[in-house]
């Protein structure tokens, strides 16, 4: 039955799905190719005499929009068997904090098994539960160190060692550039599914890239890693200089935009004022009951560079306030270039405990689990501004820049 809907599907699809044709793509798009695009044009070689199964979610995706997965399975040169679905799901039906759980795929009658909060051996049963011989990642990062497919990318890989499964990444853009390592590294006590292991809060790298890192620095047993990387990417280039599509990622990062803004004002996650979710532009727009036009007042006087701040009003449909009207800040980037996402995001935290006398974290300190250690809470308990706050970790994270230069791909 498998067999007969596969056939199907590949004859009633061969005229939409691209198969293979990344060279007449480039002349379309530009000089950019997916990791996706440069496996393709090999004919799938390095998948050759495996069974395949492919961690993804809707942001694996041909730059025609036609998702990998249904791609790949109507393409008799790939044996595709399965599919690991992350946090959100495969096909994206999850909010923050879950999953999609066991099913079958209705596209493609494919078995989606679920990732989600999985690691090590537990994991590694899955793999080998599956059947497969391969296991491939497929899925769009946006830079930031608490954005869990990173943690999902260490997870499979580990997992995958432990089941004698080979690991194949296909690489994608870091949607805000990878010039740069910013923010303060975790501390390994503070360890979560939002930070494994201590690498910065903004990372300035790809996924190849971090796997490389994974494999070389983080894993007590490598696995047998391969790389599909792009070509034509330059780490200055922010993600819409390519022409790709952009899928949100999770249903809280609907553009490159937010993406822009996320590795420092994800930060206000730990705290009482709402960063944003619930509304059409999370992540930019941040507020609590309370707070007035002084805040935005005090964030501009500090004239970080890129970036002004617009005295705002929300009423989330969701989360923290729901339904209710709070004041707060809106983001608005004018410099990409000179933007800092991360001091931003300290100098928000700082000046709205200056101006609104309700500010607080959250009970259980998740802001060390965000910042990966108590440093940046307690210096700004303390009244550290946020040049004091910044230099708190830059020792730490020029140890990690020194490393992280060692597995860098791109130039």
């Amino acid at each position: 039955m498998r067999l007969s809907r596969r056939a199907l599907l590949a004859a009633t699809t061969a005229a939409a799905l691209p198969t293979a044709s990344p060279a007449s793509a480039t002349e379309r798009h530009g000089q950019l190719r997916t990791g996706f695009e440069n496996l393709a044009a090999t004919g799938y070689a390095a998948l050759q005499g495996q069974r395949v199964g492919i961690v993804t979610n809707p942001t694996g995706v041909t730059r025609d929009v036609h998702h990998i997965v249904d791609v790949m399975h109507a393409d008799n040169r790939v044996d595709l068997g399965a599919v690991f679905g992350p946090e959100h799901g495969f096909r994206g039906t999850a909010q923050a904090g879950g999953s999609e759980g066991r099913y079958d795929d209705p596209a493609t009658g494919l078995p989606v098994y679920d990732t989600y909060l999985r690691s090590g051996r537990a994991l590694a049963d899955v793999f080998t539960a599956s059947g497969v011989d391969t296991v491939v990642f497929d899925i769009q990062d946006v830079g930031a160190r608490f954005y869990t497919y990173i943690w999902t990318l260490y997870d499979c890989m580990e997992a995958a060692q432990l089941a004698g499964k080979r690991f194949v990444v296909l690489d994608r853009p870091n949607p805000v550039t990878g010039r740069a390592a910013q923010g303060p590294v975790l501390h390994k006590e503070f360890a979560t599914f939002v930070g494994r292991q201590p690498i910065s809060q903004a990372h300035g790298m790809t996924v190849a890239e971090l796997a490389r890192l994974f494999n070389g620095e983080f894993l007590s047993t490598p696995v047998p890693l391969q790389t599909v990387l792009m070509t034509g990417w330059k780490r200055s280039e922010f993600y819409d200089a390519w022409s790709l599509p952009w899928v949100p990622p999770s249903p809280n990062m609907p553009t490159p935009d937010t993406a822009l803004v996320y590795s420092g004002t994800c930060l206000f996650e730990g705290t009482n004022l709402s960063e944003g979710r619930g509304t059409t532009r999370p992540f930019e727009l941040l507020g609590a009951e309370g707070i007035d036009g002084r805040w935005a007042a005090a964030a501009n006087e500090l004239a970080l560079p890129g970036v002004h701040f617009r005295e705002a009003y929300f009423a989330p449909t969701f989360s923290k306030f729901q339904g209710r009207t709070v004041g707060g800040v809106q983001i608005h980037v004018h410099d990409r270039a000179a933007y800092d996402p991360v001091r931003t995001g300290i100098a928000l935290l700082v000046t709205a405990k200056k101006v609104w006398s309700g500010f607080g974290w959250r009970s259980d300190n998740w802001i060390d689990r965000l910042t990966g250690s108590t440093s940046v809470r307690t210096a700004i308990d303390a009244g550290a501004g946020t040049d004091e706050v910044v230099a708190g970790w830059q020792e730490e994270l020029a140890a990690f820049r020194r490393i992280r230069k060692n597995y860098l791909l791109y130039k």
